[in-house]
């Protein structure tokens, strides 16, 4: 894709196309942030050396510099942050989009196995079942969770 042409959902549909848009935007963007943050240090360091103006409460510059210079910092977090937010556009829609159809033809495949196993095969007596009335024997690793069903808690 050109510089000149802009992106339109169509472009991002197939996995190549949004992996490179998704680099392209990184490009853009992480130059953003470091200059963001770069900036926001020298800003404040700048007011973090002015001097108290009259009236001000002992530590009241140095909080007054933090709170100026805290939406810059912010705003670095937030464009670097949306650069996070691609990837995450990427993941869902690979998964909810090409991955999940797949998924469920699996499953409606082994579905339809299971259904036809059963049908094919015999069917189990009703008496064949466990006559035991002992607590069925469990995973080792599931004890400790049923023992205090066992001893009556």
């Amino acid at each position: 894709m050109s510089s000149t042409e802009k992106w339109t959902p169509d472009h991002l549909l197939s996995p190549a196309s949004r992996a490179i848009h998704l680099e392209q935007r990184r490009a853009q963007l992480l130059p953003i942030v470091d200059d963001i943050r770069r900036l926001a240090r020298e800003m404040s360091a700048l007011v973090g050396e002015m001097d108290s103006i009259e009236g001000d409460l002992p530590g009241q510059a140095a909080l007054r510099a933090r709170h100026v210079t805290k939406p810059l910092f912010k705003a670095a977090d937030d464009v670097e942050a949306a650069v996070g937010d691609l990837v995450a556009f990427n993941q869902r829609y690979q998964r909810s989009y090409e991955e999940l159809p797949e998924k469920r033809a699996e499953k409606r495949e082994a579905k339809h196995r299971r259904k036809l196993e059963k049908a094919g095969g015999s069917r189990p007596e009703i008496g064949s079942g466990p006559t035991s009335t002992a607590p069925a024997k469990t995973d080792a690793k599931f004890d400790d969770i049923f023992d205090g069903l066992r001893r009556g808690a």
